[in-house]
């Protein structure tokens, strides 16, 4: 099969892309510097930075269950993803207001809902407008635009804290820019496809439709749950930068290095996912997040941990996109929103559990056991993949 070009992807998926760009740049100039912000202004515990990335991780997983099926339900995507991405802009403010932990929490919370209300219609929306054979590069072309941003936006934050004297509150307010610039692109940019004509629309989880979500589904649910727990919050590498000793305004970058690798592998990857076995594209993926923890567990200098974060970054750019586009391949078209919440669901209720007990081994243990239980969690993660029952066969040479 001739792999798929760029110039193949619909339009559409291309200003999907550009809208997650632009909102990662918001979302990444301050969530980049949250966990310092938390420690040095505010006087947190990592344990509370554990718990506040983990129940926010999980909010935005969760509440995707509930937009999806609603998406599903009453048959149009763009309206939910429009009100998501208008309800991430609107809290962006709040951070550079917060003096207490107390608003962050709100405003990371209230932000993480808005995520959930897009991501699932987003997702489906990616997938009603991809050709099947398409969907790999489609997913992973948003997936790499998004992860632009992500590190276009630590990029910008290191900048603007070296330009104004690491005055956190002002790159604040200036990351609600592109927020605003997302919202409107998405308003302006995007014009929904049409249901098909005669399209009865029912109640997606009545429990004649759950069962249309088939075995192969569930298997792809269980698998997205094994690698969140393996995988607990990216505030946690920001964290492990901070002890190799460089500059405050310099922490940031390590997420641009995750997030360079990330971008830069998202849609090759997800390209030959097409072609591909997705078992075995999932199982290096785990090999490749045993390496990082190991590497990020051995030592704090700076350039040991610059090299763990881009593996890390090219785990994410093997596995994110193909895991989605394996959710799309097992779910029939008219459930694809509760199924990527479902699926959203089982994952924010793992990444609650992994980030907590992340942060409570760094606090009694240190850095060095957060990494090394992240390795054992992967390797058992990888154990599971080998379980007939955990290896739908969704990949184009998968059988």
């Amino acid at each position: 099969m001739a792999m798929a070009q760029p110039s193949a992807i619909p339009r559409a998926i291309w200003v999907l892309g550009f809208v997650s760009l632009l909102m990662d740049i918001s979302s990444e100039m301050i969530h980049s510097l949250l966990p310092l912000f938390l420690v040095t202004t505010l006087g947190s515990s990592a344990l509370a930075i554990g718990l506040l990335e983990g129940a926010a991780e999980a909010t935005a997983l969760i509440v995707k269950v509930f937009s999806g099926v609603l998406s599903d339900w009453i048959g149009r995507r763009k309206g939910l993803a429009l009100l998501g991405y208008g309800l991430g802009a609107a809290t962006k403010p709040l951070f550079a207001l917060a003096s207490t932990l107390g608003l962050v929490v709100f405003a990371r919370l209230t932000d993480r809902v808005g995520k959930g209300i897009r991501g699932a219609p987003r997702d489906a929306l990616v997938a009603d407008l991809a050709p099947p054979h398409l969907r790999g590069a489609a997913f992973g072309l948003r997936q790499s635009l998004d992860t632009v941003g992500a590190f276009a936006g630590p990029l910008l934050a290191v900048a603007l804290m070296f330009a104004f004297a690491d005055d956190f509150r002002l790159v604040f307010w200036i990351a609600v820019i592109p927020a605003v610039l997302a919202v409107a692109l998405l308003a302006f940019g995007i014009r929904e496809p049409a249901s098909p004509t005669g399209t009865r629309r029912t109640n997606p989880i009545t429990r004649e439709n759950l069962r249309r979500l088939s075995g192969g589904y569930w298997a792809v649910v269980a698998i997205g749950a094994v690698f969140t727990l393996a995988r607990f919050s990216e505030a946690f590498l920001v964290l492990r930068a901070q002890q190799s000793g460089i500059a405050l305004a310099a922490v940031p970058l390590v997420m641009v290095a995750m997030n360079v690798v990330y971008a830069a592998s998202a849609y090759p990857l997800g390209r030959l996912s097409d072609r591909v076995s997705h078992h075995r594209l999932l199982g290096l993926g785990l090999v490749l997040l045993v390496l990082a923890d190991l590497v990020l567990a051995a030592s704090s200098h700076w350039a040991v941990v610059l090299g763990g974060v881009a593996i890390w970054g090219l785990h994410m750019g093997m596995t994110q996109g193909l895991l989605a586009a394996m959710v799309a391949a097992t779910a029939p078209p008219d459930l694809r929103g509760t199924a990527f919440g479902a699926f959203n669901l089982v994952s924010g209720l793992a990444l609650l559990l992994a980030s907590a007990l992340a942060g409570l081994l760094w606090d009694r243990l240190g850095a060095e056991a957060t990494f090394l239980a992240g390795a054992v969690f992967a390797l058992s993660a990888l154990a599971l993949l080998q379980t007939p029952r955990l290896r739908p066969d969704t990949g184009a040479s998968a059988g």
